[in-house]
């Protein structure tokens, strides 16, 4: 009985602890559409594990699952080594998974500690629920360099500051597994590198974290081990140590990925945009453009970077035709109206300008909508979309499923509404609709949000084919390697102002990230 019960032992050491997260042949289809197909999954307790795959590989529909968002058609969860039913997501919470969402999940005109608390009150008083929440929140917050104000709103925080009340959130419902999907699609770099700080720090506090992201320098920056999915299936899970981002971006593709921007030098023409001492106040009366001057010219990128709220958003709808403002703004020699009726979208897409905006879902698409509805949008009074009085839809769909292909939509089917593409495929949607417009001037504000690497290149690409096509281009984007690798020129936007301008390959992100803090090296623009 002792020599047994020692050689149970010693297999019980042999194999190691469980895995704190496997999955067995999880399967999960929506329709016609197979999400994931036979998936299995080992993710080790205490470490950082990336899943990394192109949009609609089935990433979030497998976590999603986890969470008890979906339930899946086939398949098993086990947490702990535990089967484990998951029918919700208190019962994921009950199990200790956490989630952090891509597009947060908190109420904006509540309190951070209100947030908090929300949905785990505990008895029929708030306020004791609200005092003890107060003292861990606290505790939390000092633990793991997640300092919030827990009086303050969340529709006052910035993005990066909501994103640690999600994971706040998860902790207070004491999750040991935190599943954090794209976390850094709205944070800046610096905002990136503190939230991996974080990440770490719970790691070595015990915790499990699942990364699901397209970015191969977080990856590689952070994870454990990574795990590649493509259409739907698991493919391979390696050491992060132990590969590169070459290789991961052709596991992920099925290709070879050029992970830099190939483009010749620019050759700009004559003049497209002139923008002149430009200034925005807002209703509260804050001014949030401070007399920015600057031009773009045709053949052109012009990189305008910044931390997020610093005035790029305004920029780019005032152009857009969507907020007024003073100043003088020529679209080829001739001014374009910045108050009044005529200062609106319509006007503006009849002179030239297409408009790619920061929010897809907010501003770029209509989410219940199909998606060659979509291709419509602001364009609809367009002759060649018009029978008569009426629409031609027949027509519409025909174009719509060019555009599609042209650009890679995936699933290519006009008739599916806008929210059920992934991220990409509705960011590719409304690329499509403004770039085929043959703009004098392209608008484009966060062109790769969200989106997977072999999406990136191709992104990038038609950006750079519409600018050697002889247009210009206004680019806002908080990513820095991305505003370097597209742009012609870089202008760096600090408190609604033009620090200074500076060309690629004359500068670095150390510089730039000075002047996007607002400190100025005395070098003027170029």
């Amino acid at each position: 009985m002792t020599d047994l019960a020692e050689t149970s032992g010693a297999a019980a050491v042999a194999q190691g602890p469980a895995p704190a997260i496997e999955l067995r042949g999880i399967s999960k289809a929506f329709g016609p559409v197979q999400a994931n197909r036979d998936i299995s999954l080992k993710v080790a307790k205490g470490t950082i594990h990336g899943i990394i795959g192109e949009n609609g590989a089935g990433k979030s529909t497998l976590m999603s699952i986890l969470y008890g968002f979906y339930k899946a058609d086939a398949g098993e969860i086990l947490i702990n080594g535990h089967p484990t039913e998951i029918p919700d997501s208190q019962a994921a919470i009950a199990a200790g998974i956490g989630m952090v969402f891509q597009h947060f999940k908190l109420v904006e005109n509540f309190s951070v500690l209100e947030n908090v608390v929300l949905g785990a009150e505990e008895g029929r008083l708030l306020k004791p629920s609200l005092a003890k929440a107060r003292k861990l929140l606290t505790q939390l917050a000092q633990e793991y360099e997640m300092n919030v104000d827990p009086d303050a709103l969340i529709e006052e925080i910035g993005v990066g500051m909501q994103q640690r009340v999600e994971i706040l959130k998860a902790l207070y419902r004491r999750a040991d597994i935190l599943i954090l999907d794209e976390p850094t699609g709205v944070l800046t770099p610096a905002e990136a590198d503190h939230l991996f700080r974080i990440l770490r720090g719970l790691r070595d506090e015990g915790k499990t974290i699942v990364l699901i992201t397209h970015k191969l320098r977080e990856i590689m920056e952070v994870t454990d081990t990574v795990s590649v999915m493509r259409r739907g299936e698991m493919g391979a899970t390696l050491t992060t140590s132990e590969t590169n981002p070459e290789q991961l971006a052709e596991l992920m593709v099925g290709r070879k990925v050029l992970l830099r921007v190939d483009k010749a030098p620019a050759t700009p023409g004559k003049t497209i945009l002139k923008v002149a001492d430009l200034r925005v106040v807002d209703e509260d009366k804050v001014e949030r453009l401070r007399g920015i001057s600057f031009e773009v010219r045709a053949g052109e990128i012009l990189g305008i970077a910044g931390v997020a709220g610093n005035g790029q958003s305004e920029l780019l709808e005032v152009l857009g035709g969507m907020i007024p403002a003073t100043g003088r703004v020529e679209l080829n020699g001739t001014a374009l109206e910045l108050t009044g009726r005529a200062c609106n979208g319509r006007n503006r897409r009849a002179r030239g300008i297409a408009h790619v905006p920061e929010d897809r879902q907010r501003e770029g698409l209509i989410m219940d909508f199909a998606a060659w509805e979509n291709v419509a949008f602001g364009y609809q009074n367009d002759p060649a979309y018009a029978s008569g009085w009426l629409m031609d839809n027949a027509g519409l769909r025909r174009d719509t499923e060019g555009k599609m292909k042209r650009f890679d939509v995936r699933p290519p089917n006009p008739a599916l509404a806008a929210k059920n593409f992934s991220g990409g495929n509705q960011q590719k949607i409304v690329l499509a609709r403004e770039i085929e417009r043959n703009p004098d001037l392209l608008l484009v504000g966060q062109p790769t949000r969200g989106v997977d690497i072999g999406a990136i290149e191709f992104i990038h690409q038609r950006i750079v084919e519409l600018r050697d096509a002889g247009k210009a281009i206004l680019l806002v984007s908080v990513e820095l390697d991305e505003i370097l690798g597209l742009s012609d020129r870089i202008a760096v936007m600090f408190d609604g102002r033009i620090m200074g301008e500076r060309l690629p390959n004359e500068t670095t992100e150390a510089e730039l990230g000075l002047l996007m803090a607002g400190v100025s090296d005395g070098k003027g623009a170029t």
